[in-house]
Order: C-alpha cells, then sequence, then structure tokens
C-alpha cells in the first residue's frame, strides 16, 4: 500500500492510473478503522480498479465542545488493517494541506443540513459536504463509498454531488453491526462495558417502530413517542425519532413507501445515532 501525504503525490498516482485506463475509488474515513471501514473497502474493491482511503480527521465538522482534540486517533493500526485489506493507497493529509489558512468558501446544502443531526450540531455537516467536496476534486475518483449508518450524510453528500454535477458515483453500503445489533462506530470506544449492553437497544428501537409502522396499527406521532420513551426509560437522552421519507428525509406521510427511521440520542457522553431503511 502506498502511503502519500500531500495532494501533489495523490494526483501523480492517480494519473498514473487513469493513464492506463483504470478505474478509482475513493473511501473517505477519520481512522480509527473498524470492520464497518474495511467492508467500504471490501466494497470499493468491487467497484474499482484501485482504491483510495483518506484519513483525514475534519476539524470543520466539529462543533464547539466536541471531540475533536480526544477523537481516537490510531494511525499505526490504521495502516496494518488497510494494508491487510489490500487498499491501494492512503492518502494522510495535515490541516494545512487541505485547509488554506485563509479559506472563503464552504459548501453547504440547504435544508437537509440544518435538521435531525444538524439542528443538534450546526455547521456540522457543512463541514462535512465541504471537506468531501474538496477530497472529491483532489483525488477525482469514479466513485465514492460511504456507510448507510450515517444516513443523513448520505443523503447530504448524495444531494451535493447531484447539484454540483460531481461526476461521481456515490455508493452507500449496509451498517456493519456487533452481535447485539449496535452499530460500529469509532465512538463506541467511548462506551463503558455497561453502555455498551445499554447501548444496542438504540436499534431495538428502531427494529420494534419498523415492526409497527409494517402492523400499521398506530399512526407515525404515536409510534415516535413510544421509541423516545423506550430510549429514554433504557437510559438515554434521546435527541430525536424521526419516521422520514428515504429519498428526502421529510417526515413521512401514511401513503409513502420508501421509509427511513432516523434515530440519535446520547448514551452517558457518548452520540449515538443509527437508522433502519425498509419499504411498507
Amino acid at each position: 500500500m502506498h502511503i502519500v501525504k500531500t495532494v501533489a503525490e495523490l494526483r501523480a498516482a492517480v494519473k498514473a492510473w487513469r493513464s492506463t485506463g483504470q478505474r478509482v475509488a475513493l473511501v473517505p474515513t477519520m481512522g480509527n478503522l473498524h470492520a464497518g471501514h474495511l467492508a467500504l473497502v471490501q466494497e470499493a474493491q468491487k467497484q474499482a480498479d484501485r482504491v483510495v482511503v483518506s484519513i483525514f480527521v475534519n476539524p470543520t465538522q466539529f462543533g464547539v465542545g466536541e471531540d475533536f482534540a480526544s477523537y481516537p486517533r490510531t494511525e499505526q493500526e490504521d495502516r496494518q488493517k488497510l494494508n491487510a485489506a489490500g487498499a491501494d493507497l492512503l492518502f494522510q493529509p495535515t490541516i494545512t494541506d487541505v485547509y488554506a489558512p485563509d479559506a472563503k468558501t464552504i459548501v453547504s446544502v440547504s435544508g437537509l443540513s440544518t435538521q435531525y443531526c444538524g439542528a443538534s450540531r450546526p455547521g456540522h455537516f457543512d463541514g462535512v459536504a465541504t471537506v468531501v467536496c474538496k477530497l472529491f476534486n483532489m483525488v477525482q475518483p469514479d466513485s465514492a463509498l460511504f456507510g448507510l449508518k450515517d444516513f443523513q450524510q448520505l443523503t447530504v453528500i448524495r444531494t451535493m454531488v447531484r447539484d454540483l454535477n460531481i461526476p461521481v458515483d456515490i455508493i452507500g453500503v449496509e451498517t456493519v453491526r456487533e452481535s447485539s445489533g449496535l452499530a460500529m462506530s469509532s465512538r463506541n470506544g467511548y462506551l463503558s462495558a455497561e453502555e455498551k449492553t445499554v447501548a444496542a437497544k438504540l436499534y431495538q428501537a428502531l427494529c420494534g417502530a419498523r415492526d409497527a409502522i409494517l402492523a400499521g396499527q398506530l399512526p407515525y406521532q404515536e409510534i415516535e413517542r413510544r421509541a423516545l420513551l423506550f430510549l429514554q426509560q433504557a437510559g438515554f437522552q434521546p435527541d430525536y425519532f424521526s419516521v422520514c421519507r428515504r429519498c428526502d428525509l421529510q417526515k413521512a406521510g401514511e401513503d409513502d413507501i420508501e421509509l427511513v427511521l432516523l434515530a440519535a440520542a446520547k448514551l452517558g457522553k457518548t452520540r449515538l445515532i443509527d437508522n433502519v431503511c425498509f419499504s411498507r
């Protein structure tokens, strides 16, 4: 696996691949890699001839009081995992490689970026959209892969790519879960053993709400209310639990067929997100 830190080195490697007609896939990450990230790499290998993985803890998507300084950084372990997984190139830029000191441009997807997680984390999705747009310009991949666990993030990126005519295929990959059902996340490392057992109840709440919708016996508002109560009683501090249209994340109506349940809640000091997609 080739490791580069500058945009010039990255572009030289990609240019060489392009000269022989090879397709390139990008897996953007913030490091502290787990099985979910490696599943993205495996899927990328099916989509392209060469796989670039970026590791960059992006400061612009962290708000005041969030965990940018303490976000887990596991550089050596990440390199070993990616090498074993067969990634072709690891791009590890510094903050100054990505952002000019006097940078003035922000990419913002209006509407989508200010609801759900965006309401609780103002500016978060502007930071995500900006850094992903920059990575697309740096790598110029044919496809890019993202986990479905961050469903709102995936929707923001898909909308940005459509609106800005960016020639990248966005591929969502199924969430990888622990045996308990807990979605794998870099932030799961913040959870104590006891909290990890409780954390699995977030997915339990989502599955219960999905089953209630499919049974068709309760209005969506009541299903949301019961799910929030379940989470509170389990020890969470719920942020939101919403029944949404999958296409645009607007509140779902009784006639909508393609749905996604979005949920976020704090457990102790750890903020967890998860979702379930299904069709009625």
